[in-house]
């Protein structure tokens, strides 16, 4: 079961990203601050859920959410910083957007750029320990999934709208007949 909190009586954000392995596309991220009360039978790691249910949780957590927000950084600048470095930026924008400060960033992971006067505690899949990790990963999957789908209807022969950019064997064999497009990240030549 996930805990409601890490720090009782505390603002908490849980950040969480998502497409760090994929070959196309940006990096998404989100940020949410849960009521200490909230709870729903079906939240868990975006991983752990399929479609239809992380798209039946995502009104709820907006709803429901003290505050919540979500950012992107590009595939161009993923290749200028490398994409670790992009996933804490586009956690660090998310935060930057949050209607309230939290006073506490629950990060899911085991390492992060500090975000400046905002203490953090890290946590090895904390999308499957902490309520509010676990809502911004469903946050940052569906935007991206959303966002991939749109850059479907531009490029259809990646079949992005199943793959969503990550590395499947019908998205490699897509670069190799058509090449690679202006939102694929090139410094992810190896895994092509």
């Amino acid at each position: 079961m996930l805990s409601a909190y890490f720090r009782k009586g505390i603002l908490e954000a849980g950040c969480d990203e998502a497409g760090r392995g994929c070959l196309a596309g940006p990096v998404f991220a989100a940020a949410v601050i849960l009521p200490q009360d909230f709870y729903h039978p079906l939240l868990n790691d975006s991983k752990m859920l399929d479609e239809e249910t992380r798209y039946q949780l995502r009104p709820i957590i907006e709803k429901e959410a003290v505050c919540y927000a979500v950012a992107s950084v590009c595939n161009v600048e993923i290749d200028r910083i490398n994409i670790l470095k992009a996933s804490f930026k586009a956690m660090h924008l998310a935060v930057d957007q949050l209607a309230q400060r939290p006073e506490l960033l629950l990060i899911d992971g085991n390492r992060f750029t500090p975000y400046l006067g905002i203490a953090h505690q890290c946590f090895v899949k904390g999308d499957s320990k902490f309520a509010a990790i676990s809502a911004a990963s469903i946050l940052a999957k569906t935007y991206r999934d959303d966002y991939m789908e749109a850059l479907h209807a531009e490029h259809p022969e990646y079949l992005w709208q199943q793959n969503k950019g990550y590395p499947t064997p019908a998205h490699k064999r897509a670069i190799a007949a058509n090449g690679l497009t202006k939102y694929h990240r090139l410094t992810f030549r190896s895994e092509l």
